[in-house]
């Protein structure tokens, strides 16, 4: 409930637009907006001047006529892709976005490998035995 009350305070009201539409639209955007400052808090979410600085310039864009899409392309064309919260899967962001199961499946393959080296027998097992060690090793497996 609190957490609630917190991102309601960070929106001013003189940046809340008249239109409904157009403001919930400039609500879902900006959640999906990195701030800047806060690093990981929407600038819904952020009472940073940069924040409110980001929600202006996306109901800006809004006002003036600008898809999501186009609105959001234009802010991270100007902040660069780490505005995004969720960043994009293309370009460079394709391997860290598959590092994490790369990891994952080499860390599987290892601990199975070690633990298969483990369980088998070895071939050598009684070749560093004397011959009355390898007899006596024989006279008790027979038992």
């Amino acid at each position: 409930m609190l957490s609630l009350i917190g991102s309601a305070w960070a929106v001013q009201p003189d940046e809340v637009l008249d239109d409904p539409a157009l403001e919930a639209r400039a609500r879902e955007l900006s959640k999906d907006l990195r701030c800047l400052v806060c690093r990981n808090e929407s600038i819904d979410e952020s009472n940073a001047d940069l924040a409110r600085d980001l929600r202006v310039l996306l109901r800006e864009r809004l006002v003036a006529g600008d898809s999501d899409t186009e609105a959001m392309e234009f802010i991270v064309d100007r902040f660069g892709e780490y505005v995004l919260l969720r960043p994009t899967t293309s370009g460079a962001n394709w391997l860290l976005w598959a590092a994490g199961p790369g990891m994952l499946i080499m860390a599987m393959i290892m601990a199975g490998l070690y633990v298969r080296g483990r369980a088998a027998p070895s071939k050598s097992s009684d070749a560093g035995l004397t011959g009355a060690e390898q007899a006596r090793l024989k006279e008790l497996m027979d038992e």
